[in-house]
């Protein structure tokens, strides 16, 4: 359970200060870290979880921890703390870690920061939390012969038997009623969660992607139409807090991988801001809020928001990590919101427009990992982590998309002159300048990707991209000319 380094008393004060891990020294928990760690990787040992809560909480813990790796350079510390630990350190005061987590990780974490002289942690028999840890501590030291760093309720036995008391991201309760004790000599609060901090962490701005459920809409000239409309919205809504709820999954899996993205690390559960329990309730109800609003509709949209989490979880889990299987199933997601919203409103899509769709989503998810690779190439990295390409892959990639992308303009053509064109437009022949406008916006995307200028996600770019807002506005302006024009356009075949 203990760690000794030094003798008892060596600090310029001869009183200790101990501090609490969990929640105080890091805005996380070790625990649930690794259970998101092992989740990720190892599917059998999840199912052994059961057999080893038998063991109790200290078993447990031994049993997670011995099959965990840890990196301890990668964890959300609390640097408010860390920056009064090391003043303290300096002035010769002697630093304790103590902690209800397995004192294997606390070892790791106490060298990584060499700030601690001792550690003690639960050992696999005994679970040092509450009662036990202010009786382990009264043992070691005397009573009130410590200050004591916590954060939470669990921590109150401590801090009873402490001289002083320290409280950091504490409930506001806890903090006064420690003040009236008279034994609070410093306090470091808990910043609110804001509606900010879960609107970054379930990612609404990506919810821009799932418009393509209008798709079909648009293409069938069916806006004026408020039922269809209606069904569409829904679709949105589903598939919207589905993605969401995958996002959250897809962070818990990915924690080491975003702290080390030079962006991602500040995503709420990679920095701490949200809790990992809480992410991990959240995504299970904004998956089940989504496939309850799809069974309001036909059934084939429940069926496709089914296939939508179970490989957007096959994504997060696995398939991210497999080349070119993770860029081919970025461009399957892309269409199948395209398919959804045809479910959706019972408006079917041509084949040649469904062809055109996968060539397109398949060259914007290409350039996704293109920009990430041309990214890495210039950082002088060998290769992304938790990725499976290395920077030299960028050519293959890029070649690939570009590929992609003149293929999607020869479907568009063999499209625009097929049967359900002429059916939905009274002038088509105008329909054939969206060829100019695809090819130019699609190879500047390519032309951005070499050069560095794009973000990683091409769709979220496109939103904040005014060259495509032009384009689309020529879009729809030639669009405007093939439905409505009096004329084709002159020296072109209707």
């Amino acid at each position: 359970m203990t760690e000794s380094q030094e003798p008892e008393d060596s600090s310029s004060a001869g009183i200790p200060l101990c501090v609490d891990l969990d929640g105080t020294l890091i805005r996380s928990d070790l625990l649930y870290e690794a259970l998101a760690r092992l989740s990720r990787g190892a599917f059998f040992p999840l199912i052994r979880v059961p057999f080893w809560l038998l063991k109790g909480k200290a078993g447990f813990k031994r049993e997670v921890a011995s099959r965990t790796a840890l990196e301890p350079s990668s964890l959300p510390y609390e640097e408010r703390l860390i920056e009064f630990l090391r003043g303290e350190k300096s002035r010769g005061r002697r630093l304790v870690l103590v902690t209800a987590s397995d004192v294997l990780w606390a070892k790791q974490v106490a060298a990584h920061l060499g700030l601690f002289d001792e550690v003690m942690g639960s050992d696999g028999s005994v679970n040092l939390a509450g009662e036990t840890k202010a009786r382990a501590l009264v043992e070691r030291f005397g009573d009130r012969g410590f200050d004591y760093a916590g954060n939470g309720p669990a921590d109150l036995p401590v801090w009873k038997q402490a001289r002083r008391s320290i409280t950091v991201n504490a409930p506001a309760a806890i903090e006064n009623g420690l003040r009236q004790d008279g034994g609070l000599v410093e306090s470091f609060a808990k910043p609110p969660m804001t509606a900010k901090t879960l609107v970054e962490a379930i990612r609404m701005r990506q919810w821009v992607k799932n418009l393509l459920v209008f798709v079909p809409i648009i293409t069938a000239h069916r806006l004026e139409d408020p039922g269809v409309l209606a069904a569409g919205a829904l679709a949105f809504a589903a598939v919207s807090l589905c993605a969401s709820g995958v996002y959250l999954l897809n962070d818990l899996l990915d924690l080491d991988a975003d702290r080390k993205h030079p962006k991602k690390h500040r995503r709420p559960i990679a920095s701490g801001s949200l809790p990992i329990p809480w992410a991990a309730v959240l995504s299970f109800v904004l998956m089940a809020a989504g496939f309850a609003i799809s069974l309001s509709l036909p059934v084939d949209t429940a069926k496709l928001i089914a296939i939508y989490l179970v490989a957007t979880t096959a994504y997060s889990l696995s398939l991210k990590r497999r080349v070119l299987l993770d860029v081919f199933t970025l461009s399957f997601l892309y269409t199948l919101r395209v398919l959804l919203g045809g479910a959706a409103t019972g408006l079917l899509l041509s084949p040649w427009f469904l062809a055109f769709s996968v060539f397109t989503f398949l060259s914007l998810a290409f350039s996704k990992r293109a920009s990430e690779l041309v990214r890495l190439k210039r950082s002088e990295a060998a290769g992304a982590h938790g990725r499976a390409y290395f920077s030299w892959d960028h050519l293959a990639v890029q070649t690939c998309g570009i590929t992609s992308a003149y293929m999607a303009a020869i479907v568009l053509a063999l499209y625009l002159q097929s049967d359900t064109v002429r059916r939905f437009y009274a002038s088509p022949a105008w329909l054939w300048l969206l060829m100019p406008v695809f090819l130019y916006w699609i190879s500047r995307i390519w032309v951005l990707v070499n050069r560095g200028e794009m973000d990683e996600d091409p769709v979220l770019f496109a939103t904040r991209d005014r060259v495509t807002y032009l384009t689309a506005l020529l879009g729809a302006a030639v669009l405007v000319l093939a439905t409505y024009g009096p004329f084709n356009l002159p020296g072109v075949q209707p």
